[in-house]
Protein backbone atom coordinates (compact mmCIF):
# COMPACT_ATOMS: atom_id res chain seq x y z
CA UNK A 1 0.00 0.00 0.00
CA UNK A 2 1.17 3.55 -0.65
CA UNK A 3 2.27 5.58 1.85
CA UNK A 4 -0.44 8.09 3.14
CA UNK A 5 1.39 11.15 2.01
CA UNK A 6 1.60 9.37 -1.43
CA UNK A 7 -2.17 9.19 -1.22
CA UNK A 8 -2.89 12.60 -0.12
CA UNK A 9 -0.97 14.21 -2.97
CA UNK A 10 -3.09 11.84 -5.64
CA UNK A 11 -6.47 12.47 -3.88
CA UNK A 12 -6.55 15.55 -0.94
CA UNK A 13 -10.16 14.57 -0.45
CA UNK A 14 -8.88 12.94 3.42
CA UNK A 15 -11.16 12.62 6.22
CA UNK A 16 -10.17 13.48 9.97
CA UNK A 17 -8.75 10.10 10.80
CA UNK A 18 -6.79 10.21 7.17
CA UNK A 19 -5.82 13.51 8.02
CA UNK A 20 -4.38 12.53 11.79
CA UNK A 21 -2.27 10.14 9.72
CA UNK A 22 -0.84 12.54 7.55
CA UNK A 23 0.19 14.76 9.91
CA UNK A 24 2.20 12.18 11.98
CA UNK A 25 4.48 12.29 8.80
CA UNK A 26 5.34 15.38 9.69
CA UNK A 27 8.52 13.87 11.48
CA UNK A 28 9.31 11.37 8.56
CA UNK A 29 12.66 13.21 5.91
CA UNK A 30 10.95 11.71 2.63
CA UNK A 31 7.25 12.78 3.38
CA UNK A 32 8.52 16.48 3.90
CA UNK A 33 10.29 16.63 1.22
CA UNK A 34 7.72 15.16 -1.69
CA UNK A 35 4.82 17.23 -0.17
CA UNK A 36 6.83 20.76 -0.44
CA UNK A 37 8.40 19.22 -3.49
CA UNK A 38 4.20 18.93 -5.12
CA UNK A 39 3.25 22.05 -2.83
CA UNK A 40 5.56 24.37 -5.58
CA UNK A 41 4.48 22.25 -8.60
CA UNK A 42 0.93 23.59 -7.85
CA UNK A 43 1.41 26.73 -6.78
CA UNK A 44 3.25 27.48 -9.76
CA UNK A 45 0.33 26.15 -12.13
CA UNK A 46 -1.77 28.93 -11.16
CA UNK A 47 0.38 31.64 -9.45
CA UNK A 48 3.53 31.26 -11.43
CA UNK A 49 6.76 32.40 -9.55
CA UNK A 50 4.47 35.13 -8.62
CA UNK A 51 4.63 36.71 -4.62
CA UNK A 52 1.59 38.88 -3.83
CA UNK A 53 2.49 41.92 -1.69
CA UNK A 54 -0.02 42.82 0.97
CA UNK A 55 0.57 46.30 2.61
CA UNK A 56 -0.05 46.07 6.74
CA UNK A 57 -1.46 48.90 8.48
CA UNK A 58 -2.10 47.92 12.02
CA UNK A 59 -4.79 51.09 13.27
CA UNK A 60 -5.63 50.24 16.51
CA UNK A 61 -4.19 48.20 19.21
CA UNK A 62 -7.32 48.55 21.42
CA UNK A 63 -9.35 45.26 21.85
CA UNK A 64 -12.09 44.06 23.77
CA UNK A 65 -11.42 40.55 23.73
CA UNK A 66 -9.40 38.58 26.20
CA UNK A 67 -7.89 35.81 24.34
CA UNK A 68 -5.11 33.92 26.67
CA UNK A 69 -2.37 34.07 24.07
CA UNK A 70 -2.77 37.35 22.86
CA UNK A 71 -0.39 40.79 23.86
CA UNK A 72 -3.21 43.55 23.09
CA UNK A 73 -6.17 41.24 24.84
CA UNK A 74 -8.27 43.63 26.86
CA UNK A 75 -6.36 42.72 30.11
CA UNK A 76 -2.67 43.28 29.48
CA UNK A 77 -2.52 46.86 31.30
CA UNK A 78 0.85 47.22 30.12
CA UNK A 79 0.31 47.54 26.09
CA UNK A 80 0.64 50.86 25.55
CA UNK A 81 -2.67 51.38 23.67
CA UNK A 82 -2.45 54.12 20.05
CA UNK A 83 -5.64 54.57 17.69
CA UNK A 84 -4.52 55.54 13.52
CA UNK A 85 -6.41 58.83 12.65
CA UNK A 86 -8.10 58.70 9.71
CA UNK A 87 -5.59 60.74 8.34
CA UNK A 88 -2.74 58.52 9.71
CA UNK A 89 -4.61 55.77 7.44
CA UNK A 90 -4.41 57.60 4.26
CA UNK A 91 -0.82 58.35 4.94
CA UNK A 92 -0.04 54.50 5.29
CA UNK A 93 -2.34 54.08 1.78
CA UNK A 94 -0.21 56.57 -0.13
CA UNK A 95 3.07 55.42 0.72
CA UNK A 96 2.50 52.16 0.24
CA UNK A 97 0.79 53.16 -3.06
CA UNK A 98 4.15 54.73 -4.11
CA UNK A 99 5.94 51.55 -3.15
CA UNK A 100 3.75 49.37 -5.13
CA UNK A 101 1.45 48.02 -3.08
CA UNK A 102 -2.15 47.36 -4.70
CA UNK A 103 -4.17 45.62 -1.49
CA UNK A 104 -3.97 46.73 1.90
CA UNK A 105 -5.06 45.30 4.88
CA UNK A 106 -6.87 47.36 8.03
CA UNK A 107 -6.01 45.22 10.49
CA UNK A 108 -7.24 46.17 14.59
CA UNK A 109 -7.90 44.59 17.63
CA UNK A 110 -11.89 44.78 18.04
CA UNK A 111 -12.19 48.38 19.23
CA UNK A 112 -15.25 49.83 19.72
CA UNK A 113 -14.35 53.42 19.41
CA UNK A 114 -14.33 52.36 15.25
CA UNK A 115 -17.74 52.65 14.78
CA UNK A 116 -19.64 50.77 11.45
CA UNK A 117 -20.22 54.23 10.63
CA UNK A 118 -16.34 55.11 10.66
CA UNK A 119 -15.10 51.90 9.02
CA UNK A 120 -17.43 52.70 6.54
CA UNK A 121 -16.34 56.47 6.01
CA UNK A 122 -12.66 55.25 6.26
CA UNK A 123 -13.48 52.29 3.21
CA UNK A 124 -15.09 54.55 0.93
CA UNK A 125 -12.29 56.82 1.53
CA UNK A 126 -9.63 54.39 0.98
CA UNK A 127 -11.29 53.02 -2.30
CA UNK A 128 -12.44 56.45 -3.74
CA UNK A 129 -8.85 57.24 -3.76
CA UNK A 130 -7.04 53.81 -4.72
CA UNK A 131 -10.28 51.97 -6.82
CA UNK A 132 -8.06 49.60 -8.50
CA UNK A 133 -6.45 48.53 -5.33
CA UNK A 134 -8.25 45.68 -3.03
CA UNK A 135 -8.96 46.38 0.76
CA UNK A 136 -9.00 43.51 2.69
CA UNK A 137 -10.51 44.02 6.50
CA UNK A 138 -9.26 41.75 9.45
CA UNK A 139 -11.28 43.54 12.23
CA UNK A 140 -12.34 40.67 14.04
CA UNK A 141 -16.38 39.23 15.24
CA UNK A 142 -19.09 41.32 13.48
CA UNK A 143 -22.87 40.92 12.85
CA UNK A 144 -23.87 40.27 9.06
CA UNK A 145 -25.36 43.49 9.38
CA UNK A 146 -21.61 45.19 9.74
CA UNK A 147 -20.15 42.45 7.00
CA UNK A 148 -22.88 43.17 4.84
CA UNK A 149 -22.58 47.33 4.99
CA UNK A 150 -18.71 47.06 5.21
CA UNK A 151 -18.70 45.18 1.50
CA UNK A 152 -21.15 47.02 0.07
CA UNK A 153 -18.57 50.37 1.47
CA UNK A 154 -16.25 48.62 -0.88
CA UNK A 155 -14.19 46.30 0.86
CA UNK A 156 -12.90 43.23 -1.06
CA UNK A 157 -11.58 40.57 1.53
CA UNK A 158 -11.54 39.34 5.54
CA UNK A 159 -9.09 37.68 7.27
CA UNK A 160 -10.67 36.23 10.44
CA UNK A 161 -8.46 33.54 11.51
CA UNK A 162 -10.59 30.91 13.26
CA UNK A 163 -7.35 29.75 15.13
CA UNK A 164 -8.81 26.23 16.07
CA UNK A 165 -11.32 24.32 14.70
CA UNK A 166 -11.97 22.35 17.70
CA UNK A 167 -14.30 23.58 20.73
CA UNK A 168 -12.82 22.05 23.46
CA UNK A 169 -9.86 23.76 22.54
CA UNK A 170 -11.13 27.03 21.72
CA UNK A 171 -12.42 27.25 25.12
CA UNK A 172 -8.70 26.78 26.85
CA UNK A 173 -7.40 29.45 24.22
CA UNK A 174 -10.39 32.21 24.59
CA UNK A 175 -13.11 33.47 27.25
CA UNK A 176 -15.93 33.54 24.10
CA UNK A 177 -17.60 30.71 22.27
CA UNK A 178 -15.82 29.37 18.72
CA UNK A 179 -19.57 29.42 17.23
CA UNK A 180 -19.45 32.55 16.69
CA UNK A 181 -16.20 33.01 14.77
CA UNK A 182 -17.37 30.06 12.56
CA UNK A 183 -20.51 31.49 11.92
CA UNK A 184 -18.75 35.02 10.94
CA UNK A 185 -16.65 32.99 8.02
CA UNK A 186 -19.62 31.18 6.55
CA UNK A 187 -21.57 34.74 7.21
CA UNK A 188 -18.36 36.04 5.23
CA UNK A 189 -18.53 34.11 1.87
CA UNK A 190 -22.64 34.43 1.95
CA UNK A 191 -21.59 38.24 1.29
CA UNK A 192 -18.95 37.58 -1.17
CA UNK A 193 -16.10 38.70 0.18
CA UNK A 194 -12.87 36.93 -0.55
CA UNK A 195 -12.45 35.09 3.18
CA UNK A 196 -9.08 34.41 4.64
CA UNK A 197 -8.96 31.79 8.05
CA UNK A 198 -6.11 29.75 9.28
CA UNK A 199 -5.00 28.61 12.77
CA UNK A 200 -2.13 28.76 15.06
CA UNK A 201 0.34 26.12 15.11
CA UNK A 202 1.88 24.55 18.23
CA UNK A 203 -0.75 26.69 20.52
CA UNK A 204 -1.40 25.81 23.81
CA UNK A 205 -3.18 22.36 24.59
CA UNK A 206 -3.09 21.79 20.82
CA UNK A 207 -3.06 18.12 19.50
CA UNK A 208 -2.86 16.25 16.28
CA UNK A 209 -6.07 15.55 16.56
CA UNK A 210 -7.55 19.54 16.58
CA UNK A 211 -4.74 19.88 13.71
CA UNK A 212 -6.82 17.40 11.84
CA UNK A 213 -9.81 18.97 12.66
CA UNK A 214 -8.86 22.17 11.33
CA UNK A 215 -7.96 20.76 8.36
CA UNK A 216 -11.33 19.29 7.75
CA UNK A 217 -12.63 22.84 8.57
CA UNK A 218 -10.48 24.60 5.50
CA UNK A 219 -11.50 21.44 3.34
CA UNK A 220 -15.58 22.65 4.60
CA UNK A 221 -14.99 26.27 4.33
CA UNK A 222 -12.79 26.48 1.04
CA UNK A 223 -11.61 29.94 2.02
CA UNK A 224 -9.90 31.88 -1.06
CA UNK A 225 -6.58 32.67 1.71
CA UNK A 226 -5.30 30.54 5.05
CA UNK A 227 -3.21 32.22 7.12
CA UNK A 228 -0.79 29.85 9.56
CA UNK A 229 2.19 30.61 11.92
CA UNK A 230 3.68 29.22 14.66
CA UNK A 231 2.27 29.73 18.27
CA UNK A 232 4.70 32.59 19.62
CA UNK A 233 4.63 33.32 23.47
CA UNK A 234 3.88 36.75 25.53
CA UNK A 235 5.25 37.59 28.09
CA UNK A 236 2.15 39.52 29.38
CA UNK A 237 -0.04 36.29 28.94
CA UNK A 238 -1.17 33.33 31.16
CA UNK A 239 1.06 31.55 28.34
CA UNK A 240 4.07 33.25 28.49
CA UNK A 241 5.83 30.44 29.73
CA UNK A 242 4.16 27.93 27.06
CA UNK A 243 6.76 26.43 24.10
CA UNK A 244 6.73 28.22 21.08
CA UNK A 245 5.37 26.35 18.14
CA UNK A 246 7.22 24.73 15.46
CA UNK A 247 8.36 26.15 12.32
CA UNK A 248 8.59 22.68 10.83
CA UNK A 249 5.22 21.86 11.44
CA UNK A 250 4.08 25.25 10.20
CA UNK A 251 5.99 24.34 6.66
CA UNK A 252 4.65 21.22 6.27
CA UNK A 253 1.24 22.26 7.14
CA UNK A 254 1.48 25.22 4.12
CA UNK A 255 2.39 22.68 2.00
CA UNK A 256 -0.43 20.25 3.01
CA UNK A 257 -2.49 23.57 2.43
CA UNK A 258 -1.47 24.18 -0.47
CA UNK A 259 -2.36 20.85 -2.28
CA UNK A 260 -5.27 20.42 0.17
CA UNK A 261 -6.69 24.05 -1.39
CA UNK A 262 -4.41 24.42 -4.81
CA UNK A 263 -5.20 28.20 -5.45
CA UNK A 264 -5.25 29.41 -1.80
CA UNK A 265 -3.82 32.51 -1.29
CA UNK A 266 -1.14 31.60 1.30
CA UNK A 267 1.14 33.45 3.37
CA UNK A 268 4.76 32.95 4.41
CA UNK A 269 4.01 34.94 7.75
CA UNK A 270 5.64 37.45 9.98
CA UNK A 271 5.70 34.76 12.87
CA UNK A 272 7.63 32.04 10.46
CA UNK A 273 10.04 35.23 10.28
CA UNK A 274 10.18 35.70 13.65
CA UNK A 275 10.93 31.92 15.03
CA UNK A 276 13.53 31.65 11.87
CA UNK A 277 15.58 34.56 10.33
CA UNK A 278 14.47 32.81 7.01
CA UNK A 279 11.23 31.44 7.78
CA UNK A 280 9.67 33.47 5.08
CA UNK A 281 11.71 32.36 2.51
CA UNK A 282 11.69 28.32 3.84
CA UNK A 283 7.60 29.63 3.57
CA UNK A 284 7.81 30.05 -0.05
CA UNK A 285 9.54 27.04 -0.38
CA UNK A 286 6.57 24.72 1.15
CA UNK A 287 3.89 26.44 -1.43
CA UNK A 288 3.40 30.50 0.07
CA UNK A 289 2.77 32.50 -2.49
CA UNK A 290 2.59 35.74 -0.19
CA UNK A 291 3.84 37.87 2.14
CA UNK A 292 2.58 41.13 4.34
CA UNK A 293 4.83 44.06 4.68
CA UNK A 294 3.91 46.55 7.61
CA UNK A 295 2.54 49.97 6.25
CA UNK A 296 2.09 51.04 9.98
CA UNK A 297 3.95 54.27 10.98
CA UNK A 298 7.26 53.15 12.94
CA UNK A 299 5.99 54.67 16.21
CA UNK A 300 2.66 52.45 16.68
CA UNK A 301 4.85 48.98 15.54
CA UNK A 302 6.54 48.15 18.38
CA UNK A 303 2.96 48.74 20.29
CA UNK A 304 1.02 46.54 18.29
CA UNK A 305 2.92 43.64 20.24
CA UNK A 306 0.55 40.28 19.63
CA UNK A 307 3.73 38.00 20.60
CA UNK A 308 7.09 38.65 21.91
CA UNK A 309 9.95 39.39 19.51
CA UNK A 310 8.01 40.16 16.46
CA UNK A 311 9.99 41.48 13.67
CA UNK A 312 10.13 44.57 11.08
CA UNK A 313 8.76 47.12 14.19
CA UNK A 314 11.68 49.34 13.64
CA UNK A 315 11.77 49.63 9.86
CA UNK A 316 10.38 52.18 7.34
CA UNK A 317 8.16 51.07 5.00
CA UNK A 318 10.07 51.16 1.82
CA UNK A 319 12.65 49.31 4.18
CA UNK A 320 10.67 46.82 4.81
CA UNK A 321 9.28 46.59 0.37
CA UNK A 322 13.24 46.43 -0.38
CA UNK A 323 14.39 44.03 2.17
CA UNK A 324 11.07 41.54 1.04
CA UNK A 325 11.92 42.03 -2.13
CA UNK A 326 15.61 40.69 -1.64
CA UNK A 327 14.40 37.70 0.18
CA UNK A 328 11.80 36.74 -2.18
CA UNK A 329 14.41 36.83 -5.05
CA UNK A 330 16.93 35.10 -3.16
CA UNK A 331 14.73 31.78 -3.57
CA UNK A 332 13.78 32.50 -6.79
CA UNK A 333 10.81 34.25 -6.83
CA UNK A 334 9.81 37.58 -7.58
CA UNK A 335 7.92 40.24 -5.55
CA UNK A 336 4.81 41.66 -8.18
CA UNK A 337 2.77 44.77 -7.79
CA UNK A 338 -0.84 43.18 -8.40
CA UNK A 339 -3.98 42.90 -6.64
CA UNK A 340 -3.14 39.49 -6.18
CA UNK A 341 -6.93 37.87 -6.35
CA UNK A 342 -7.51 34.32 -6.03
CA UNK A 343 -7.90 32.70 -9.46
Amino acid sequence: MKPVYERFIENPDFTKPDFIELIKCAEDPEAVRRLKEEAVRIREIYYGKKVFTRGLIEYTNYCKNDCYYCGIRKSNTNAKRYRLTEDEIMACCENGYELGFRTFVLQGGEDAYYTDDRMVAIIKKIKEAYPECALTLSIGEKSYESYKRFREAGADRYLLRHETANEEHYRKLHPEKMSVRKNCLYDLKKLGYQVGAGMMVGSPYQTTEDLAEDLVFLKELQPEMVGIGPFIPHHDTQFAKEPAGSVEMTLFLLAVIRILLPKVLLPATTALGTMDPLGREKGLQAGANVVMPNLSPVKNRKQYELYDNKICTGEEAAECRGCMGRRVASVGYELVTERGDAV
